[in-house]
């Protein structure tokens, strides 16, 4: 029998949708108000402009295309410095700048086509992406697991909390029918919290100390050229990020998002989520691979649910105390149910690879995916100028100048050309 999915634009009673939101709020939560905390800025305003920022993005492309956004991790760096050197206001000017970059680079691409991006990224350079995407994220994930390092013991209760909530999720996601296959990270989540709680994990101090009400702490920006040339050359390496991201979304929803709405309305709702957040006080924007995940294993595509997340993100930026009761779930839950989102996208690499019959027994084919992996997932980072293309970023640049430098035969070419970017429909099967 096969999965139920659920199509972009499918309506769901609302009684169905909340539980189903609510697994996309906790996937991107933490990430969400971990970067204005290593950058001086407001978790309350990073919720804000997080859930506006993506119903801004919903707008744009016309309800398309299920993308959350949230804070954007590649700009820890340079948002620290300017903030450190300049101020808080500064470092919002150089996030507004940021956005209108990404808008300029979008009416290029809406007036030049995307035919070219599309020769560019043939399946043999895709689908390695997209597993660095995933595996890229993997330390991420069993380090929030507390499963790396010498002293791993599964006397921890930590690790004992994140075994329990992997295998929750591995449970819900296989064994669960109908409706309730639809949310496995929910019952993952909440099924490890209670195990949490019991091993003693969960601290409710900061949710009594919180307030019910609170109006965030919204700063306007202030611009000057240097915290701009600081900030806004990071754009060049978000919006590669962002090309891998609407591609892994094209891969597991089965729809060519480049084409349609168009990689240029991606790209400006993208950039002008980012823009608003510079205006109110908040990070830089991005498409985040946990709700990617999210999808990929619950196969719930609802533009609606993504919607309804980003507007429960904008009132808890309002409640303070429902936001500090999020924040009580540990690290290990989230580093369990991680483990399962980040793996799936790894897998939707692969899947592209078989669809796409990329023949990984030519040489030329092995050693593009081969190097792809190897520097995306291996960290590797060069410096060109005033910014720098590291991990998923860097791994594109090379593979797509490999695809273009390393002679192919004409089965290989018609075969890249009728295969092109995991931009065929891909079976929902």
């Amino acid at each position: 029998m096969k999965p139920r999915v659920v199509d972009v634009d499918a309506r769901l009673p609302l009684g169905q949708m909340i539980p189903l939101s609510l697994q996309h709020l906790f996937a991107m939560f933490g990430a969400t108000v971990l970067v204005p905390i290593l950058t001086g800025m407001s978790p309350a305003v990073a919720l804000f402009s997080s859930g506006a920022g993506t119903l801004l993005f919903i707008l744009i492309t016309g309800g398309q295309v299920p993308a959350y956004l949230g804070s954007s991790f590649a700009f820890i760096a340079p948002l620290s410095f300017v903030v450190a050197e300049w101020g808080l206001p500064y470092a919002l000017g150089g996030v507004v700048v940021t956005g209108l970059v990404y808008a300029a680079v979008a009416a290029g691409i809406a007036a030049s086509g995307v035919g070219w991006l599309k020769r560019l990224l043939p399946p043999v350079v895709i689908g390695p992406v997209i597993m660095v995407i995933g595996l890229g994220l993997a330390p991420a994930a069993l380090d929030m697991a507390g499963l790396t390092g010498d002293a791993v013991t599964l006397l921890d209760p930590g690790v004992q909390a994140a075994l329990i909530t992997l295998a929750l999720a591995i449970g819900a996601a296989i064994l669960l029918r109908g409706w309730l296959s639809m949310i496995p990270v929910l019952v993952a989540v909440i099924g490890g919290y209670v195990a949490a709680w019991l091993l003693g994990l969960v601290d409710f101090t900061a949710v009594r100390a919180a307030a019910w009400f609170g109006v965030p702490d919204f700063t306007l920006p202030r611009f000057s050229l240097g915290p701009i040339m600081v900030i806004a050359p990071v754009a060049v390496v978000t919006m590669a990020e962002h090309l891998g991201d609407v591609l892994v979304l094209s891969r597991i929803v089965g729809r060519d998002f480049y084409e349609k709405p168009g990689l240029h309305r991606t790209l400006l709702g993208d950039g002008l989520a980012t823009a608003l957040a510079g205006f109110v006080g908040g990070p830089p924007n991005t498409t985040y691979g946990e709700n990617v995940g999210v999808m990929a294993i619950t196969r719930v595509y609802a533009v609606r649910v993504i919607g309804l997340t980003a507007a429960l993100a904008v009132g808890l930026s309002f409640i303070p105390k429902l936001g500090a009761l999020i924040q009580t779930i540990p690290t290990p839950v989230m580093g369990g149910v991680a483990i399962v989102l980040f793996g799936t996208i790894a897998a939707s690499g692969v899947r592209t690879l078989v669809e796409s019959r990329v023949d990984l027994s030519q040489k030329r084919n092995l050693i593009i995916a081969s190097v792809i992996l190897v520097v995306g997932i291996g960290g590797a980072a060069l410096k060109l100028g005033p910014f720098e293309l590291q991990g998923m970023a860097l791994a594109t640049v090379i593979g797509v100048f490999l695809n273009l430098l390393l002679p192919q035969s004409e089965a290989t070419a018609s075969a890249a050309e009728s295969g092109s970017p995991g931009h065929a429909a891909v079976s929902r099967s």
